[in-house]
């Protein structure tokens, strides 16, 4: 039960949607410009590289506010498996910032929203996630390719950590982590599956981080 609850919280997290109330704020609606998608990458085309950084901090944000409500919740009953307890919050924030009901279930693709699940995880994996992410981006000009370099490396990396011990959870919850995690990246990789086509044929659009408008 408390791991539906964690989903909730996160979900009714998640139905903060950044780029579509800037967008309103602004006299758009970002859903009907550019890509169509309410995330962070179409509103740094559409308006700008502050438009783009508000975004993205305003989507990862509440992912982690989502998992501190959650711990300060849980603290006392399930210390034990906080971690676990933070994906399913994470995943929560996740579909709820993909499919919100009230913009009938179009909203982004979930990668600024993980990069707030990574920030809840460890400062050690998001300086991985930053830095594979910005690389890839200063190299290739892809978001789409350094967002899902950083799914596939954060699922190592949490592995790694935690068959370290990092977590502090049973062999039995560590896999049950493991599983909703891949869940996420398989999501994230079926979010963009369009993005894949065009990045194989070499028709992906690169994305250029202080061009205000393109």
């Amino acid at each position: 039960m408390e791991r539906l609850i964690c989903m909730v919280i996160g979900y009714a997290f998640g139905l903060f949607q950044t780029s579509y109330i800037y967008g309103k704020m602004h006299g758009i609606d970002i859903r009907k410009c550019g890509s169509g998608n309410a995330g962070t990458t179409n509103m740094l085309r559409t308006l700008g590289t502050k438009a783009g950084a508000i975004t993205l901090l305003g989507d990862a944000f509440k992912c982690v506010i989502a998992v501190l409500v959650v711990r300060t919740l849980f603290y006392g009953r399930y210390a034990e498996i906080l971690p676990l307890l933070s994906i399913y919050t994470a995943a929560g924030v996740i579909l709820g910032h993909n499919f919100p009901f009230y913009m009938n279930f179009r909203g982004g693709k979930g990668i600024a929203a993980t990069a707030g699940l990574i920030m809840s995880m460890s400062w050690q994996m998001t300086l991985l996630g930053i830095a594979v992410f910005g690389i890839t981006v200063a190299l290739t000009h892809y978001v789409s390719l350094g967002s899902l370099l950083v799914y596939i490396g954060f699922l190592a990396e949490l592995v790694f950590f935690g068959q370290k011990g990092m977590f502090g959870m049973t062999q039995r919850y560590l896999n049950e982590m493991y599983l909703v995690a891949a869940a996420l990246a398989v999501l994230a990789f079926w979010m963009h599956r369009a993005n894949i086509v065009r990045l194989v044929h070499g028709e992906e659009r690169k994305t250029y981080l202080f061009h205000k408008k393109q």
